[in-house]
């Protein structure tokens, strides 16, 4: 391999034995890709395939693996990527750099391999690591590898060679920060906007979204504003961008009260995009204004955030929009890829879009007027008492489907193995305000030191998805059901942010109990620790009974749901039950069935038959020695039917490919003191 200026690629000779390898991958025998990050661009992440199936998916083997650890300056602990499959060839993105990998489709061989080397910029990017992948697209004659880099950098490379394409952009490269019709603070280099999502190729436009560094506290409210843009594939240029926060003259500035729409920023596109091709629309799922929790300085209700926009594929130009959180303070966003699919509702056939959520609601529209499918009521919502905030009087609850997640926090959804832990939940609860769904953050202080609630952050459905068979018209969908949260707002140590009020010592504690924890490789409960400053009167308290999860299980859930009548057809607690639950003292002598597991980054692949997914965490059972299981359901009863083990719990999306006529299955595993790895599983060659 050569080393050549700021970018890692294959010689010569090498990238003639890869073409030959690739040939070779493609003769003989039935060959089905998986050309985008779900898939196809309707986000189904589904494939027809059956090869391995119900009887068979507890013999499958690990065919090759592909350790992340040397694409970067240090192992990554959070591959969160999905790998396309085209032509016998796998591309991914791999560790700390976010390098672009080639591999062999049936042996894991390494092909080709392609890094950036960003510098000062890369180091302060908001979203770094590897990223969830990368997009490809072919005319049949040449193809190309699109990705963007920590940096915010679009790259393409030829997917034969993994060279940069000399005519894209700037020898390869289009700067999305210099490229933008926002001003970006403070510069080009530090300024905080970056994406870490796989870029959408819809006909010969890439579109490319937005996002900005996670956590809790901003230093400031004025922060860069998200857009959503297209660029043409061919040449890198620009074709449309979309601002999801309206400038003045724009449709919805008005709904930024006080001028707020000129010093407000965030409200990207930080997840997936996905497109209907036929009928020149793109779907934009869009996040939050900054910051999370606190809004008093954007009073409104803040259009288009919190929001899915369609826009016009060609000229960018929204068609239609539906917001479903009005001037957002729960960090809920819009975390995953709309699904686009076609069903049958009281005999009318609609073309549809539904939306997963971090709330736990499914959100289906028609996706070319935007009308919702079945009523979308505005509710009346609580009101907080935190000084200068702006609440929404409503919130938009859907009719149906009902919500596949636990939605509030009250008495109900405590712990209740035995009345006993049930009362000491209660007593760890008593200074804590508990409510329904959009309960908001209160002012911490004694007695009432912070909001319970169950969602935001990492609950409900997080970035991996959903996903959908096109053939039964039904959604399979995992959600984190027991993703617990503390939210309390105090006014900030001076000098740290121009907010009035940021997240406090009791403020985002994700009491998420083996949860985060669990991919980092946890087997005791933890909270994710922040950065916000002290307040409320003393230090942080552990919400957990015991040792045990404050909230009952099931801890996480795979939900199938009919759209054609809207109905949850089963609901399954999906993970085996954790090695401290197992052993509890507290449990001695109950019979605990299965609780799931509670995580964020577990995404569902179809196949013809099955729903498959893998575990949070690792555990230690009589039936398997210590590591996670890969799992395999029946699409129509959500029954487990088959398991293989992993080394570590599911960090990315898997995926499903054919090549030779033999199927595989590929998934990202990593976490703890297990650093990222993509491993490969097929049938035994005599099965």
């Amino acid at each position: 391999m050569i080393r050549t200026g700021k970018k890692l690629v294959l010689g010569a000779s090498a990238a003639v034995l890869m073409g030959v390898v690739a040939a070779a991958a493609q003769t003989g025998g039935a060959n089905v890709d998986w050309p985008t990050y779900t898939g196809d661009i309707t986000g189904s992440k589904y494939k027809p395939l059956d090869q391995i199936n119900a009887s068979n998916f507890s013999k499958l083997e690990v065919a090759w693996r592909f350790k992340t650890d040397n694409i970067g300056n240090r192992p990554e602990f959070k591959l969160e990527g999905t790998p396309l499959e085209v032509g016998g060839v796998i591309y991914a993105t791999a560790g700390s750099r976010r390098g672009v990998v080639a591999l062999d489709a049936v042996t894991g061989e390494l092909l080709w391999v392609h890094g950036e080397k960003e510098g000062a910029r890369g180091g302060a990017a908001p979203r770094q690591l590897s990223g969830r992948g990368v997009s490809y697209w072919t005319d049949g004659n040449s193809a190309r590898i699109l990705y963007v880099t920590p940096g915010y950098q679009l790259i393409a490379l030829d997917a034969k060679t993994g060279q940069r394409i000399a005519d894209f952009g700037n020898n390869g490269a289009v700067d999305l920060k210099a490229d933008s019709d926002q001003h970006i603070i403070p510069d080009l280099t530090t300024g905080e906007i970056g994406w870490q999502s796989a870029p959408t190729v819809a006909g010969n436009k890439v579109l490319i979204g937005s996002a900005f560094r996670e956590g809790f506290t901003p230093t400031s409210s004025n922060n860069n504003k998200g857009t959503a843009r297209a660029y043409d594939v061919l040449t890198g240029k620009k074709v449309w961008e979309f601002h999801t926060i309206p400038r003045k003259g724009e449709p919805g500035y008005e709904t930024w009260m006080d001028g707020s729409a000129e010093r407000t920023g965030n409200v990207g596109v930080w997840t997936e995009m996905t497109a209907d091709t036929d009928a020149g629309l793109v779907y934009l799922p869009v996040e939050s204004p900054t910051s999370d929790f606190y809004g008093g300085k954007h009073p409104g209700t803040n259009l288009y955030a919190n929001s899915l926009v369609a826009v016009d594929i060609n000229t960018g130009k929204m068609k239609w929009f539906y917001q479903v959180i009005h001037h957002e303070v729960w960090d809920y966003d819009m975390s995953s890829a709309p699904l686009l699919m076609d069903i049958t509702v009281g005999g009318k056939k609609i073309k549809a879009v539904a939306e997963p959520s971090k709330m736990g609601y499914l959100y289906v529209f028609d996706r070319i007027t935007g009308k919702p499918v079945w009523p979308i009521n505005e509710k009346p919502a609580p009101k907080g008492d935190v000084p200068g905030e702006w609440y929404s009087p409503t919130q938009p609850i859907p009719s149906k489907p009902v919500a596949y997640a636990r939605t509030g926090v009250d008495e109900s959804v405590l712990i209740d193995f035995t009345p006993e832990l049930h009362k000491k939940a209660l007593e760890a609860v008593k200074d804590y305000k508990m409510g329904p769904i959009y309960t908001p953050p209160v002012l911490s202080k004694p007695g009432e030191l912070a909001t319970l609630m169950l969602g935001p952050a990492s609950g409900g459905t997080n970035w991996p998805g959903g996903s959908f068979n096109p053939e039964n018209h039904t959604v399979y969908v995992y959600a984190c059901n027991s993703c617990l949260s503390s939210t309390g707002l105090v006014p900030p140590p001076p000098g740290m942010s121009d907010l009035p009020y940021v997240v406090g010592t009791y403020g985002q504690r994700v009491v998420m109990i083996n949860a985060a924890g669990a991919n980092e490789g946890a087997d005791a409960p933890k909270e994710k620790k922040s950065a916000a400053p002290a307040g409320g009167g003393g230090g942080a308290r552990r919400l957990a009974v015991d040792g045990l999860p404050l909230i009952k299980p099931p801890y996480g859930t795979i939900s199938a749901i009919n759209l054609d009548t809207g109905k949850i057809e089963w609901q399954i607690a999906h993970g085996e039950t954790p090695d401290y639950i197992r052993d509890s003292p507290a449990l001695k002598g109950l019979n605990i069935p299965r609780t799931g597991q509670t995580g964020y980054n577990i995404g569902t692949l179809l196949t013809k038959d099955l729903v498959i997914a893998g575990d949070a965490s690792v555990t230690t059972t009589p039936d398997h020695p210590r590591g996670a299981m890969l799992r395999a359901y029946d699409q129509k009863t959500g029954k487990e039917v088959g398991n293989v083990l992993m080394p570590a719990g599911q960090s990315g999306s898997p995926m499903t490919y054919m090549v030779n006529g033999k199927q595989y299955i590929v998934v990202a595993i990593s976490g703890g003191d297990y650093s990222g790895e993509y491993i490969a599983y097929s049938l035994p060659d005599n099965d």
